[in-house]
């Protein structure tokens, strides 16, 4: 069979460098729609393919006044729908913003075929990223210094380097390595790169380790809510092959009926009143007593002993004490509220999106991060699970007095010149009471035993503010006070 031909060539040929190219389809696209090169003259191409019956010319240069507004909401969703394998993505949203230029509510018309097909794409994509999410399972590769974690997973688009930093974020405190078909990507720590596709082969066999998945999905699995219609929409079974508690699902649902029942036959009967006194007098006494920390001497000591710390209920939820970090000889101390979801995983102090903010304002404003010890007045992450994630809740007074104890002993070692109250929740950890951190911020209050307390917010703080141009001035004036804080050491 001949080939179909076209009546005449393309006038253009755009070769990617791979499927998820966005920057270089972009950076072609913009120079053709100012050119006025119509959708049917342009062939796209991802890598290094060809088309027998296109006669390729140079992509034309803009003229220097030439200007091309694009709604961010199309620079949104092109960036998603581009990870899409159908390979007319490329085409379908040149020819959506070529007919933006003259349609410019065209993304409004939810019943233009252009629109839906974008639409679907982005759908599609973001499932995909959702069950990479939720079905990425690792696996222990290693021990020491050479331990690695390593996952296989099949996508249906090209998501991984969309999808890639959220497992970053997730998972920042050990190197990971994620293999798919069409590309791998690897996590040292400190770096992220991409790399080709992989094969099945290429990641850990099933293992004994994978039962630590099992003996998790078996654990929650909870017969009385159990849906097998929408458990198999949210898990359909093509995901089951490289899922390890797979196995155990239909027996599982053959036994959820008769679980159901055993599991009500012997729910605990409600204790007595002087039972529940008792009890709680008991876990006070143990709360009190563990992890005492008294006879420290060294911050490697104090943080040995807050590991078993069970001094107010917080440490039940938490993955683990969060303690502070820094040289004992440290000038400056910094307490900020609590660990967030990042810092609980990670076991390391300032370490999410607040942390970094609050780095880059130090660094702006000359205080070396390597000279001062950061802690928080609470050492346990307190949150509020809202579906799979964990929200932040705010500590109670007594949570922050309990957590008082860690916080003085850090006092006692590190001996800071100044120690500065990030926020309502660390001014009350140092001070022992609540103070108006709004009108006090910027101020300096003594403590009884003379130390000095600066008072500013947390960085978390600059971070919820939705206008740009109010973020903007309050990252401003928390950098004035943090430049304040630098004075306040040399002085």
């Amino acid at each position: 069979m001949q080939p179909e031909r076209r009546d005449r060539p393309a006038r253009h040929v755009v070769r990617l460098a791979g499927e998820t190219d966005f920057a270089g389809w972009r950076e072609a696209a913009r120079r053709l729609v100012l050119a006025g090169a119509a959708p049917g003259d342009v062939v796209w191409q991802a890598g290094a393919g060809s088309d027998l019956f296109s006669a390729e010319t140079p992509l034309p240069e803009p003229s220097p006044d030439a200007v091309l507004n694009v709604p961010r909401e199309f620079v949104e969703r092109a960036e998603a729908a581009i990870c899409h394998r159908d390979p007319s993505r490329f085409a379908l949203l040149y020819r959506l913003l070529f007919r933006l230029r003259r349609q410019t509510l065209l993304l409004r018309i939810g019943s233009d075929p252009d629109v839906k097909r974008l639409g679907e794409m982005e759908k599609a994509v973001g499932r995909d990223v959702h069950k990479m999410r939720a079905f990425v399972r690792f696996a222990k590769v290693g021990d020491g210094p050479e331990e690695r974690y390593v996952a296989w997973f099949e996508p249906d688009h090209f998501i991984v380097e969309r999808n890639a930093p959220f497992f970053v974020r997730r998972f920042t405190g050990m190197r990971w390595s994620i293999l798919t078909p069409q590309a791998s990507a690897h996590w040292d720590g400190e770096r992220l790169a991409f790399g080709p596709g992989a094969r099945r082969a290429d990641a850990p066999a099933e293992e004994a380790a994978n039962e630590l998945w099992r003996t998790y999905f078996a654990s929650i699995f909870n017969p009385a809510r159990l849906k097998v219609k929408a458990m198999q929409a949210e898990m359909p079974k093509k995901y089951w092959r490289n899922l390890p508690e797979a196995s155990l699902i239909p027996d599982l649902i053959k036994g959820a009926g008769r679980a159901a029942e055993e599991m009500i036959a012997n729910m605990p009967t409600s204790p007595a009143p002087h039972h529940k006194a008792v009890r709680e007098r008991h876990w006070s006494r143990l709360e009190a007593e563990a992890g005492d920390g008294a006879g420290a001497k060294t911050i490697a000591e104090l943080r040995s002993a807050a590991d078993d710390c069970r001094r107010c209920p917080l440490w039940r939820h938490a993955t683990q004490t969060v303690f502070g970090e820094g040289p004992e000889t440290a000038r400056i101390l910094f307490v900020g509220e609590q660990p967030g979801d990042q810092e609980d995983l990670a076991g390391k102090p300032f370490v999410g999106p607040a942390g970094r903010l609050f780095d880059a304002v130090l660094e702006e404003a000359g205080v070396d991060r390597s000279l001062t010890y950061v802690t928080n007045a609470v050492k346990h992450f307190k949150f509020e699970p809202r579906g799979k994630r964990r929200i932040h809740a705010k500590p109670n007074a007594g949570e922050i007095s309990a957590c008082r104890w860690w916080l003085d002993r850090e006092l006692d070692l590190v001996r800071p010149d100044i120690a500065v109250a990030l926020g309502a929740t660390a001014a009350q950890g140092l001070l022992g009471k609540a103070i108006p951190v709004t009108r006090m911020r910027g101020e300096i209050v003594a403590r009884e035993d003379g130390l000095r307390v600066f008072v500013t917010v947390h960085p978390s703080y600059l971070l919820r503010i939705p206008d740009a141009d109010a973020k903007q001035a309050e990252r401003e004036r928390f950098l004035d006070d943090m430049r304040k804080v630098k004075k306040l050491m040399a002085a």
